[in-house]
């Protein structure tokens, strides 16, 4: 509302009648005291995991015992026998794992300490459970020797069956942990992303509702798809958040797209958070957007929603001169137009004085230009979001890759010890655009649609 006398649009006009004043448009609406409306729809931000051959022969070989020693019971006497393993060499075939490895023994046999040769193989599954432990499921262990004396200490006292017990157990407990490196990126995800918006505070947050693990594939490795079910949203200014949940338990399902993610993000902006982001647009708080009038500016630019369209008041301040007249400005003008996006851009390309400041601008057009100032109220507020998201893509890349520590493995028989983050994580956002835009009371809802990729090593490349 214009509440102030605006002498010079009669001064300028030359019309030659007294000053008075009136209203240009209706008062602005109170603002909404709620926290804008997000909804962010759920979507799936994909690691593509991969676990080397040599990870895992390393992994295994760390984790079952490379010697070993008992006794077994031979013509009513109990007999010692010892074992030494080589390193392990795994292949994949039909979906299973397969290693194996040679060993020597030693076995006490007719007086005397015998050392033979035997053959250790293991036929098992690899998994990963809910724990995101990945283990070997159902392993089965064959150990062989063709030698003939330690064919007659099996026959009689079972030498082969302990050893192949003591491995078996073994491998029954065994757990390469990958919680450590998705718990890390977890975390990572569900932290707040403060956004770079001028005099405007905006944060990125995701809140990560589900992990799912997708079918094993056996290629050289392991290779597996993970996918973290997140709501992403952005909100001006940032919303409030409580503690964050633990990592919620794996899930393990029958597929996952691969390939390139694509997440939807909604951003619900306030429009006292919009005007702030607007005055970048204002140099020092004034915009000059005259010739004419070289000393009339605009300022304090206001925000706000009726009837579906935007609307953007702003404040004539300064000076206008004509001959030896100097008359200063002081009133408010209202612009109205639908919000659209073009090429990341947020425009109001049909932004137009109402009537009543149309009406205004008419008797002060010989002097001012209407056209020039809804000019400049419409470059104003193109806001350049592209530049703004660019930032967002840049600083997700970079806060979703990290690590290049070597792999650990915990076995279940050894005492827990802090594990450090094992391998790394690679993560690039190739592309950000603004898909749809919204108007609702009280605030402004966009939408950004994200395509990234992202991946999971174990041992981490060299860079």
């Amino acid at each position: 509302m214009l509440a102030r006398s605006l002498l010079v649009a009669v001064t300028l006009a030359g019309v030659g009648c007294a000053a008075r004043t009136f209203e240009l448009y209706p008062t602005r609406p109170p603002n909404a005291v709620a926290a804008p409306i997000v909804d962010p729809p759920p979507s799936r931000i994909v690691l593509h995991a991969t676990v080397a051959r040599a990870a895992l022969e390393r992994a295994l070989d760390d984790a079952v015992p490379k010697a070993g020693e008992g006794t077994f019971r031979l013509l009513g006497r109990d007999r010692r026998y010892l074992w030494q393993r080589d390193a392990f060499s795994i292949q994949f075939r039909s979906g299973r794992l397969l290693v194996d490895t040679h060993a020597k023994a030693q076995v006490e046999l007719l007086g005397t300490v015998q050392e033979l040769s035997i053959d250790l193989h293991i036929d098992t599954e690899p998994v990963v459970n809910a724990r995101y432990q990945a283990r070997l499921q159902s392993p089965e262990v064959t150990v062989t020797s063709t030698d003939a004396r330690l064919k007659v200490a099996q026959s009689l006292g079972g030498a082969l069956d302990k050893i192949k017990a003591t491995i078996e157990g073994t491998l029954r407990d065994f757990a390469y942990d990958l919680r450590p490196l998705i718990d890390e990126t977890y975390h990572r995800l569900a932290t707040p992303l403060e956004l770079p918006l001028g005099n405007a505070r905006g944060c990125a947050q995701v809140s990560v509702i589900g992990i799912e693990a997708g079918p094993t594939v056996l290629a050289d490795g392991i290779e597996k798809d993970l996918a973290m079910v997140v709501e992403p949203s952005i909100t001006l200014p940032c919303a409030e958040r409580g503690p964050l949940p633990p990592l919620p338990p794996l899930a393990n399902v029958a597929s996952l797209p691969s390939g390139p993610f694509v997440v939807q993000i909604p951003v619900a902006a306030r429009y006292e958070e919009l005007e702030r982001a607007m005055t970048l647009a204002f140099p020092n708080g004034r915009l000059y957007f005259s010739k004419q009038l070289p000393d009339a500016y605009l300022e304090n630019p206001g925000i706000y929603e009726s009837r579906d369209q935007l609307v953007v008041k702003l404040h004539l301040a300064g000076h206008a001169q004509r001959g030896n007249v100097d008359v200063p400005l002081d009133g408010d003008l209202y612009m109205v137009g639908h919000p659209a996006v073009v090429d990341n851009e947020l425009r109001v390309p049909d932004l137009e004085p109402t009537v009543e400041t149309t009406s205004f601008l008419l008797r002060l057009a010989a002097s001012m230009g209407a056209d020039s100032l809804r000019e400049q109220a419409r470059q104003a507020l193109r806001l350049d979001i592209g530049e703004r998201i660019r930032a967002v893509r840049d600083k997700l890349s970079t806060q979703l890759s990290f690590g290049n520590a070597p792999p650990g493995v915990v076995a279940a028989a050894q005492p827990p010890a802090p594990t450090p983050a094992l391998g790394c994580v690679r993560a690039g956002v190739s592309r950000v655009e603004v898909s749809s835009i919204h108007t609702h009371p009280g605030y402004l809802r966009l939408y950004l649609t994200l395509t990234g990729q992202a991946a999971v090593y174990l041992p981490c490349p060299a860079d």
